[in-house]
């Protein structure tokens, strides 16, 4: 049974800064790229970061500077570290693993994170 779980999501002043962490379970941690995704209300979701196996990151760029992904395998999790957050930071975040040659992909329940101007 897969499972990702998504924690650290909060209320925080702009130009604060939040850690994110996903856990996961159930799977080959290792071996699995990592994103994460932001979706404010009725806007789509998009990719904010991704890690791969071998620890290469891609950030898109309203978030490039500012917010660092990273993976402890021992853990089996993955973070997110947000800095200098601004209002428009504000969304739910969720951790995904990418569909692959083993599976179709998994999602987290999403944590939400608001920044106050």
């Amino acid at each position: 049974q897969v499972q990702l779980v998504e924690s650290g999501g909060g209320l925080v002043q702009a130009g604060g800064s939040l850690r994110l962490s996903c856990v996961a379970s159930g799977m080959i941690f290792s071996i699995n790229g990592m994103d994460w995704y932001r979706q404010a209300p009725g806007k789509q979701r998009k990719l904010v970061a991704s890690i791969s196996s071998g620890g290469s990151t891609t950030y898109a760029d309203s978030v490039k500077g500012r917010f660092t992904i990273s993976r402890d395998n021992a853990k089996n999790t993955v973070y997110l570290q947000m800095n200098s957050l601004k209002p428009e930071d504000t969304a739910a975040y969720y951790c995904n693993a990418p569909p692959n040659r083993a599976h179709k992909g998994y999602w987290g329940q999403g944590t939400q994170v608001t920044v106050s101007s």
